[in-house]
């Protein structure tokens, strides 16, 4: 089995590539603008000829896609959300049209949940952002398409390796740099928003479930841990593992999407039918392991653990 990972050097695929490197008979490729991929493509401004003859020449059974962009403004965003799918979408059914396409989606593409209500895949999606109107945009795509495809839409990926762009590996940089110093203070914004986190070694393993399945999969199935957690419980968490002797303070508003959607939990019912799936880290796990690990990335990459 030939298995391509589109961005392979960020949070989500260097973690998912690790995972499928240990499938039995696997050759996973590392697939990207990197100079350490297998194969160079660049989902945001390719055209579709180029896409399609790099995918033949790799001759891969399945696709992950886990490259996308989480900030920037509303066009580097929609090049990469919206545009990226598109344009693999109909690269696969020009150069192989049979291979299975697993896309990492966002339980941002839901926009505001009614509290102590969990989300299943059929709920309205009514995103309020720009992350997740583009992100909705390569779900429907890719969801409305002939491809052999499924979008996990993952919640909030947590664990080792989390990166400083998200709360959770910013806060634990903002700890590491306190230390243990009574007097420190952590300024932070509004942590009252409920969010679904998942470990990413478990997003990891629904992928590798997603590609080793059998027949043909939902379009859409929830990845999350199943639970609505108060942000603020996240980061006092961190700051007792940490060993933080000092003062958190919220000052002002949060993120923009905190904001606006301050209650998220996903239903994962379907995702444990369809692939026999449901997180096997707690969050305390998930906020050891990151803390533990630091920044450090996951140790193997594609092709020979070759780093990223």
């Amino acid at each position: 089995m030939r298995i391509l990972v589109l961005g392979f050097t960020g949070y989500l695929g260097a973690h998912v590539a690790e995972r499928l490197c240990a499938l039995p008979g696997a050759r996973v490729l590392g697939g990207g603008r990197s100079p350490a991929a297998d194969v160079h493509v660049d989902l945001a401004t390719d055209p579709v000829d180029r896409l399609a003859a790099a995918l033949a020449s790799a001759a891969v059974d399945t696709v992950v896609n886990c490259a996308g962009a989480t900030g920037g403004d509303p066009v580097a965003l929609a090049e990469l959300n919206a545009r990226g799918p598109a344009v693999l979408c109909a690269a696969l059914r020009q150069a192989r049209p049979t291979a299975r396409l697993i896309h990492l989606g966002s339980a941002a593409e839901y926009g505001p949940g009614a509290e102590r209500v969990c989300v299943p895949e059929s709920a309205a999606t009514r995103p309020r952002t720009a992350y997740g109107a583009t992100k909705l945009a390569g779900t429907v795509t890719i969801a409305t398409g002939e491809l052999d495809a499924v979008v996990l839409r993952v919640g909030n990926p947590v664990g080792p390796g989390a990166p400083p762009s998200g709360l959770p590996g910013r806060v634990t940089g903002l700890l590491r740099a306190a230390g243990t110093d009574p007097d420190a203070l952590l300024r932070l914004g509004d942590l009252s928003a409920y969010r679904d986190f998942v470990d990413v070694r478990d997003v990891a393993r629904a992928v590798e479930r997603a590609v080793t399945a059998t027949g043909p999969l939902p379009r859409v199935l929830n990845i999350g841990g199943g639970d609505a957690v108060p942000v603020r419980r996240l980061v006092r968490t961190l700051a007792d593992i940490a060993g933080f002797r000092g003062r958190i303070e919220e000052e002002g508003a949060g993120s923009a999407r905190s904001d606006q959607v301050s209650w998220q939990c996903s239903d994962i019912a379907a995702a444990r039918t369809a692939l026999d799936w449901r997180p096997s880290y707690s969050l305390d796990e998930s906020l050891a392991a990151l803390w533990s690990a630091g920044a450090r990335p996951p140790s193997r990459a594609p092709e020979g653990g070759r780093p990223s």
